[in-house]
């Protein structure tokens, strides 16, 4: 039984495929969607994918057209070519808005697009399509069965995009060390991320680097502008402790605010 097993699975494999490649190879369009939807079925996306693909124009208008493009678009996506099932069901969205398949159709188009959103470093233009059409598909189902893993997604994308946000800021603030106007530049990125996100997990972060920032700069100005820019220094600490008493950048925050009050003395005792 051990010798012959093996040779009973070889001959069905041979089969299997000899069958594939002859129907691959005619014209018998009835016989090609027969035998895609058995692979489907049986979990075979990437046999399945290349027999809807041939089929898939000759069935437009059709009553089978809509179930063949939503296994089509669905076989792309099983087998990870996200960009296509993209685009595919993005087409399926487009050709049949009443089918029973709409609301998954949707989903799934948003969610390959979710796949594909890169490393937080990357370009970000895939993370955007992917947020778009998962922020469309939470307005429009909110009722959906996946809904929670929509909202699970686009918080998570989110997250990533503020995250390259504050990188840049954080860089732009590094590189101010040793170029002190480029410090402009990280307190506008730091003042325009703490506006525009005001519930991220990155904001105590941003709040902290703030009062780094601008009291580098206040350190360095003209003396024209010092003490203006050492007070702005001083909001930004006393903001970090009004959103964030306990911060986890207490500590550094403290030290920075014991430079700037040391400074800002003798303008005091100037007076």
């Amino acid at each position: 039984m051990r010798s012959i097993l093996p040779l009973l699975f070889a001959i069905i494999l041979f089969s299997s495929c000899n069958e594939y490649q002859k129907v691959l190879k005619n014209e018998d369009v009835k016989a090609k969607y027969d035998l895609a939807q058995k692979y489907y079925d049986e979990g075979d996306f990437k046999r399945a994918k290349r027999l809807f693909e041939q089929i898939a124009p000759r069935y437009v208008g059709k009553p089978q057209g809509e179930r063949v493009m939503f296994f089509f678009a669905n076989s792309y996506f099983m087998t990870k070519d996200y960009y296509l099932s993209g685009y595919q069901f993005e087409r399926f969205i487009k050709s049949y808005p009443r089918s029973d398949k709409i609301q998954e159709a949707s989903f799934l188009g948003a969610k390959s697009y979710y796949m594909l959103s890169p490393a937080y470093s990357l370009d970000q233009t895939d993370t955007d399509k992917a947020l778009a059409r998962l922020q469309t598909f939470i307005n429009t189902y909110p009722e959906s069965e996946f809904f929670e893993e929509a909202n699970a997604m686009a918080k998570e994308l989110t997250s990533k995009k503020e995250r390259k946000q504050i990188e840049i800021a954080k860089q732009f603030n590094k590189l101010g060390k040793f170029n002190y106007p480029i410090l402009i530049s990280a307190i506008t990125a730091l003042d325009n991320f703490i506006s525009d996100n005001p519930g991220s997990i990155y904001r105590e972060e941003a709040l902290y680097y703030r009062i780094e920032a601008s009291t580098n700069l206040a350190l360095n100005s003209t003396e024209n502008r010092k003490q203006e820019r050492l007070e702005e220094a001083l909001d930004a600490y006393n903001n970090l402790l009004r959103y964030f008493p306990e911060s986890q950048f207490k500590k550094k925050a403290d030290d920075l605010s014991a430079k700037i009050q040391k400074e800002l003395s003798t303008y005091s005792s100037s007076k």
